[in-house]
């Protein structure tokens, strides 16, 4: 992949790989040994505990490839199969909420920069910047599952018959789950709906619709 769309993917990757490394340093001691105290202890200043969530402190910062399966649908004409990669950092809206129900958890607010190429047919470029909201439920195991939904804009080469001008919006909703490795670092697994369409700002205006999955490591700090 050659011009700006390998330039895009680059430069996230650099990024994310510098970040990741500086959290997974966090894991080790000073002297480079791993730390190798139990994973979940009762200290209040951890930042996760199965029973109780995150603290409402916490920060997120996960790097993860994506790949997102276009469909027909809304008004599109043509399915756009594309491969992206996020980086984005999250931080806690407080401590642990609905305690004693089922729906208890913590509320996370994101930031979400993206970037990649359309796969199927031309090779066009793509980058966008999503807030998001997530909700962050306490499952009582090592598994943190999660519902998240964002709204953003994004710049873009794909075009006519779906698309028309380089700016659009994103609408992305979807759901998943971290799975912690470790004190600083998780596993996670999500897949999402995404939407990019201009609202009418430009003709045409079809939208383009897709099927994310995404698999990515998150720093926890």
């Amino acid at each position: 992949m050659n011009g700006p769309n390998a330039g895009c993917l680059r430069s996230l990757l650099i990024v994310g790989l510098i970040l990741t490394s500086v959290c997974v340093g966090t894991a080790r001691g000073e002297d480079g040994t791993t730390d190798n105290s139990p994973l979940f202890t009762l200290d209040s200043t951890d930042l996760w505990q199965p029973s109780t969530g995150f603290s409402g402190s916490a920060q997120t910062f996960t790097v993860a490839p994506a790949g997102v399966l276009g469909f027909v649908a809304f008004g599109g004409r043509e399915a756009h199969d594309l491969g992206l990669l996020s980086v984005s950092y999250g931080h806690m809206l407080g401590g642990v909420g609905g305690e004693g129900r089922w729906y208890h958890g913590n509320w996370e607010l994101r930031a979400e920069v993206f970037g990649g190429a359309q796969v199927s047919g031309e090779p066009e470029w793509l980058v966008g910047l999503t807030p998001h909201l997530r909700y962050n439920f306490v499952s009582g195991t090592s598994f943190i599952p999660f519902v998240d939904a964002g709204a953003g804009v994004s710049a873009t080469s794909i075009g006519p018959p779906d698309l028309s001008g380089t700016f659009e919006f994103n609408l992305q909703a979807g759901i998943g789950t971290h799975y912690r490795l470790s004190k600083n670092l998780a596993l996670t697994l999500e897949t999402r709906v995404l939407h990019m369409s201009c609202a009418g700002i430009h003709k045409p205006n079809q939208g383009i619709n897709g099927l994310m999955g995404v698999l990515g490591m998150t720093c926890l700090f």
